[in-house]
């Protein structure tokens, strides 16, 4: 394929010499004179393990070269991949300079192009910018339309410094978000021989899954550094307890814990998160990462509320207040939080769960129940249909299967706050609004 390459710095160089070594026929494009002329002469314009020797590859063997004119290098490929950089500014923002004068380059030249062409973006760049700045740049400047007569795709890079050949060759997923299945075909027909799994997906969730993924490694290591200032004054070898941790690959290196949906709670979670934190404090140690969790959390539960307060409805109804389908385990229960607030306000509840039945609860849970939260004793209903009733705003607290079957018993005027992605279509119902989708 015959393929632009726009900004020459870490993930272009890295790009270009990866796919004219795989024999595409690439023109690198950069508005720096310096490191067009080191790419021509066989020379890398960064240093990185592996990519001299690829580079010298493609020069010498004719399917590598850069050029400064943008316009030369759309005439003569059939997709453009933009990598130019997207710094911060002092706020946090980014600086999208780079990326609207490449846009205004690239649409100039697709301006007096009679083929269709595919222009990727894989600078890294916050969700809405595709929408918001790329195509509108590239549209106003060629005066065509995106995902009719030039194509539009993001895909994200996943290369870390000093192993990007490796990181290329073997990423760990392709994602390309894209604004027509022509414009993905092509793009996907320059990774054909990686052995990854592909994602296609819209533009805007490929934008954010690059953010999530840098933010989770940030936050792995900042856990783990975390973890280690603990164990260092209680004689505790922390780089020991991480390789522990980590052969967990069922619940800790893993999918769990990792879907959105609502607030922890139980028997374990908050009690030992206080308790750690509290050790670090008798050890003078700051972790503000544990620190937050639990502030975190509490948000989560406002939200909640927040959502119910915002329809102005004061029935409101609760399917599973337990803090986790199957179980009759109230302590600590997020939906109990919600629950008793939601009274303080002055709102009318009715709730139903299967498992948390008064009658049949005994021992620490019935005791719980009757000692600590008696008022909620007195609104459990023994069916969902009472409920069902009584509500205008009804709560899915937890996954029980039996909540899923709620739809065709829904009434006009009710509207559904799903706290954990119940699935089965729900997703777009006009009824369901869920807490985080």
């Amino acid at each position: 394929m015959r393929v632009s390459v726009f900004g020459l710095g870490y993930v272009g160089a890295v790009s270009a010499s990866c796919l004219s070594s795989d024999g595409h026929q690439v023109i690198g494009v950069d508005n720096n004179q310096t490191k067009v002329d080191l790419i021509n002469a066989g020379r890398p314009p960064i240093i990185e393990t592996g990519v001299e020797a690829l580079i010298q590859k493609g020069v010498a063997g004719k399917t590598l070269r850069a050029t400064t004119s943008a316009a030369e290098a759309v005439q003569n490929s059939d997709l453009s991949i933009v990598c130019v950089g997207t710094p911060s500014e002092s706020n946090g923002s980014l600086n999208l300079r780079h990326v609207r004068n490449v846009c205004a380059d690239i649409g100039a030249a697709l301006h007096d192009l009679d083929r269709y062409h595919a222009v990727v973006i894989r600078s890294t760049v916050l969700p809405g910018t595709m929408r918001e700045v790329v195509i509108p740049a590239l549209e106003a400047a060629s005066g065509k339309k995106a995902g009719r007569e030039f194509g539009i795709c993001f895909n994200p890079e996943f290369l870390r410094e000093g192993t990007a050949i490796k990181d290329y060759y073997q990423p760990p997923k392709t994602v390309v978000g894209e604004s027509d299945a022509r414009a993905g075909d092509q793009l996907l027909a320059l990774y054909a021989g990686l052995d990854a799994p592909v994602i296609r997906t819209s533009l805007e969730t490929a934008e954010m899954v690059k953010y999530v993924d840098n933010t989770w490694h940030a936050l792995k290591v900042g856990f783990a550094n975390e973890v280690g200032s603990i164990c260092k004054p209680l004689g505790i070898d922390s780089v020991e307890v991480m390789q522990i941790f980590c052969q967990d690959t069922k619940l800790n290196i893993s999918p769990y814990y990792l879907r959105p949906g609502f607030a922890f709670g139980g028997s374990c979670l908050p009690k030992d998160v206080r308790a750690l934190r509290y050790k670090a404090k008798t050890l003078d140690v700051e972790v503000p990462i544990l620190e937050s969790i639990l502030p975190s959390n509490n948000a989560h539960v406002q939200r909640a509320i927040d959502m119910v307060l915002a329809h102005g409805k004061k029935r409101v109804g609760v399917l599973g207040f337990s803090f986790k389908a199957g179980t009759d385990d109230l302590r600590e229960s997020p939906i109990v939080e919600l629950i008793e607030r939601l009274i303080g306000k002055g709102y009318a509840l009715e709730l139903y769960d299967q498992n948390v039945n008064l009658a049949k609860l005994t021992g620490a849970n019935r005791d719980y129940i009757l000692n600590h939260i008696p008022h909620i004793a007195s609104l459990m209903r023994d069916r969902i249909e009472q409920v069902l009733q009584h509500a205008e705003i009804v709560v899915i607290g937890n996954s029980a299967a039996e909540f899923s079957q709620i739809v065709g018993k829904l009434r006009p005027d009710q509207q559904v706050l799903d706290l954990v992605r119940l699935g089965a279509g729900t997703e777009t119902h006009a009824q369901f609004e869920g807490i985080c989708w």
